[in-house]
């Protein structure tokens, strides 16, 4: 009988400096957002070290006591009230633990320290030197998140275009780390006479990038083709679900379409764009897209490489931006995704705010006092759960509607020997009567103009 194998348990700290200008609130929400990566990499925090500081300290993010207090625990060695007490006033950083520090030991072996912030190479190699474990960054823990989760090969290309351009500048701090072998040495086999590993790492990684934007750009050429393709098919309806990680675009796409897309309470479960039709199907029939979350100072070169991606966006005639509204601090997600959505110039596509997950939030007095603040502030806004069909049936009308009022009326004369085209007629169009003599069959038909014109020349062209 073979046993199973368990995989061994992860644990890490997070650490953080909270500058002047960042609120407690915003603070502490980027915190738990940082918490919530860890544990979509499989890691359990054990502890959370923060420091109010006026600036990052330039050697290694973290003041020197704080440091001090972090290897100590990771190291589990016990520390007196006074010794903390000082290493507080060093820094001029409030403690986030209980007077009596000598309890302050780690029960579990640390693995690895996130950081919420992205600090430079030699910043996480200093700090890495002087705790004793590994160092990673919010931007190393999103590039990680999205390695891992990439499926298909136009996600993947452009996620390691980002990691490679992250892990670039960081090659210095390697070969110090690495000592002599890093430093230059003449040789054979590819490398120039004088030139370092580092160098050549480098270049290796530049030709890669410029091999991958290649391979990235004839990707996007296919995509255009076929999305061309199916707006000449199918006409302009086209909604996508934009928002902030976890903010339930998954769960709400499954409920549009009626598909069984990947559905996971944790972030960036989704990263590469789903297609679905609007499901029962309606006239016109509508195509919904599920496009990957945002997120607070989401890495530039994730946002410049995942724009193919987000291009569902642009090529969208309506966005549904999907908030989470049991989020204390949505208005925050809200931030972010319009900033994100204005760098890809897509501010100005037409949206419906979608306020989810109403259900979250605490009883029924609490979810109807929360729906009428955000009815209040927001106007147009819906105010949903994508659990609840009704609520479902509700959104499900008003992009209907959406797209409904550019449709126009017309007649439409299809011949005995054009019949073939009747099934077509009927699932792009929305048929309001019909009748027949010896040349053909008359309808009296409500579509998109470009449809009704697509139609009337196939007609021709088989008559």
């Amino acid at each position: 009988m073979q046993t199973e194998v368990k995989e061994k348990p992860q644990y890490a700290i997070v650490a953080a400096v909270q500058l002047p200008s960042v609120s407690d609130v915003e603070f502490e929400a980027s915190l738990t957002e940082l918490r919530e990566l860890a544990k979509t990499l499989g890691f359990t925090v054990t502890r959370t070290f923060t420091q109010k500081r006026s600036g990052f300290d330039t050697t290694a993010y973290l003041g020197v006591g704080k440091r001090q207090e972090i290897r100590r625990f990771v190291n589990n060695e016990l520390e007196s009230s006074h010794e903390s007490t000082h290493s507080e006033a060093q820094d001029g950083g409030a403690s986030d633990f209980a007077t009596d520090a000598a309890i302050m030991t780690a029960v579990e072996p640390i693995d690895v320290i996130f950081v919420d912030h992205e600090i430079s190479p030699s910043q996480a190699r200093n700090l890495e030197k002087e705790v004793g474990c590994q160092v990673m960054d919010r931007t190393m823990v999103i590039l990680e998140i999205f390695h891992r989760n990439a499926r298909s090969r136009a996600a993947r290309a452009q996620v390691e275009i980002a990691r490679l351009g992250y892990m670039a500048p960081r090659l210095r701090e390697a070969a110090k780390i690495a000592g002599p072998q890093g430093r230059q040495r003449s040789g054979v086999g590819g490398r120039g006479a004088g030139e370092s590993h580092t160098e050549l790492d480098k270049r290796k990684i530049r030709d890669r990038i410029a091999e991958l934007q290649l391979e990235i750009a004839a990707m996007e050429v296919e995509r255009k083709t076929q999305r061309a393709r199916r707006q000449d098919r199918q006409g302009g309806a086209n909604v996508a679900l934009v928002g902030y990680t976890n903010a339930g675009k998954s769960t709400l796409m499954r409920a549009l379409t009626g598909s069984e897309v990947l559905v996971a309470n944790k972030l960036f479960a989704t990263l590469d764009t789903t297609v679905r039709a609007l499901y029962p199907e309606s006239v016109p029939r509508v195509l919904v897209s599920d496009t990957v979350g945002f997120i607070k100072n989401l890495p530039h070169g994730l946002v410049a490489s995942f724009k193919s991606t987000l291009d569902e966006a642009l090529d969208a005639s309506l966005l549904l931006h999907v908030i989470d509204a049991s989020d204390p601090g949505f208005e925050r997600q809200l931030e972010v995704t319009d900033k994100v959505l204005e760098e890809i110039e897509a501010q100005d596509v037409p949206r419906i705010r979608v306020f989810n997950k109403i259900d979250h939030v605490g009883d029924a007095v609490a979810q109807a006092e929360r729906e009428a603040a955000l009815r209040a502030k927001y106007p147009d806004c819906i105010v949903m759960s994508a659990r609840r069909p009704e609520d479902v049936a509700k959104l499900r009308m008003a992009i209907i509607a959406f797209f409904q009022r550019d449709l126009i009326e017309a007649e439409l004369f299809l011949p005995w020997s054009a019949q073939q085209l009747r099934g077509e007629v009927f699932a792009r169009c929305e048929v309001l009567g019909e009748r027949a003599d010896e040349e053909g069959a008359f309808f009296r038909i409500r579509g998109e103009p470009a449809v009704l014109d697509s139609l009337r020349e196939q007609i021709s062209q088989v008559g």
